[in-house]
């Protein structure tokens, strides 16, 4: 699995993509069609055409690293559209495993908001307890 201690957000290319191309080839693929920047630490995933190969771009903060991996049964989940489909951590490994429901079905929770959790005009605050109080009293 690829690793990082923050959050990474997870772009799928959104029409099949050229295996043989390398560092270079999909750095310029984000550049221009995804209009994404490489080097913002996201995560851009390609998928060949066969549906059999499929890469990983990311910049880890020193260099970009390539992730290939060949699926030896089945094929990868389709994911080609427009715009490119955004996914989490959790549904990258879900799919690089080759699970057909990414991108059909949402695999992880949407983020929580603190505004979409309470009134939108009020902020829902927790009374502090103050020490040696009983609460029930």
């Amino acid at each position: 699995m690829i690793g990082s201690t923050r959050s990474v957000r997870v772009f799928a290319y959104g029409a099949p993509a050229d295996m043989r191309k390398g560092f270079d080839g999909l750095y310029g693929l984000v550049k221009d069609h995804l209009k994404a920047d490489p080097l913002s630490g996201d995560c851009y995933l390609f998928v060949a055409a066969n549906r059999k190969r499929a890469k990983v771009l990311l910049w880890d903060g020193t260099g970009l690293c390539l992730y290939a991996k060949r699926l030896e049964k089945g094929r990868f989940a389709h994911l080609w559209g427009d715009p490119p489909i955004e996914l989490t951590m959790a549904e990258l490994q879900l799919f690089l495993e080759g699970s057909a429901l990414v991108g059909k079905v949402r695999v992880s929770p949407a983020a929580l908001c603190l505004k979409c959790l309470t009134k939108a005009t009020e902020i829902a605050t927790i009374p502090r307890a103050t020490a040696g109080a009983d609460p029930r009293r």
